[in-house]
């Protein structure tokens, strides 16, 4: 039985500079979309403090959710990363690449969600950060993301 493919508007768009398959989806994002969404991801797994980072840490951050790897750092942040890839790549059997991309996919799609009306955003004052809901809330729970793995122990320090 051939898998079921998603309908054209359940695919995120933002722009063309990035093009990234995953379980069917084909998600395109634009240059600054996609950064910036790297760096957030990186914040939420702990890898850096803040995502006040300048071009070329940026950079070296979106080489590896787009390579895999960081082949030529070109910051302190992208020679700490090739420095202790053996201490970094997998933190207690969890892929730093993997959780890169994951967080990357998620935010899109629950973005696009968004955009489709199929969620909203709502104010959860117990986490005290946004969060996601179906359409009119009306007491329907909001939606509990999976929790994700930590890098802070090995987090970088400029």
């Amino acid at each position: 039985m051939p898998e079921a493919q998603p309908t054209p508007d359940a695919n995120y768009s933002s722009g063309n500079d990035y093009i990234v398959e995953f379980l069917g989806y084909r998600f395109s994002f634009g240059g600054a979309d996609f950064e910036g969404r790297v760096v957030a991801a990186a914040v939420k797994l702990g890898v850096v403090e803040a995502a006040s980072l300048d071009e070329d840490e940026t950079a070296d951050l979106v080489a590896l959710a787009a390579q895999g790897v960081v082949d030529d750092p070109c910051s302190r942040l992208g020679r700490y990363l090739v420095r202790n890839w053996e201490r970094l790549s997998l933190v207690d059997g969890e892929s730093l690449v993997y959780w890169l991309r994951k967080l990357i996919f998620r935010g899109a799609w629950l973005d696009h969600q968004v955009k489709r009306g199929a969620l909203e955003v709502a104010w959860d004052e117990n986490e005290a950060e946004f969060a996601y809901q179906h359409p009119g809330g009306g007491g329907r729970p909001l939606l509990e993301l999976a929790p994700v793995p930590s890098w802070h122990e090995l987090q970088f320090k400029p």
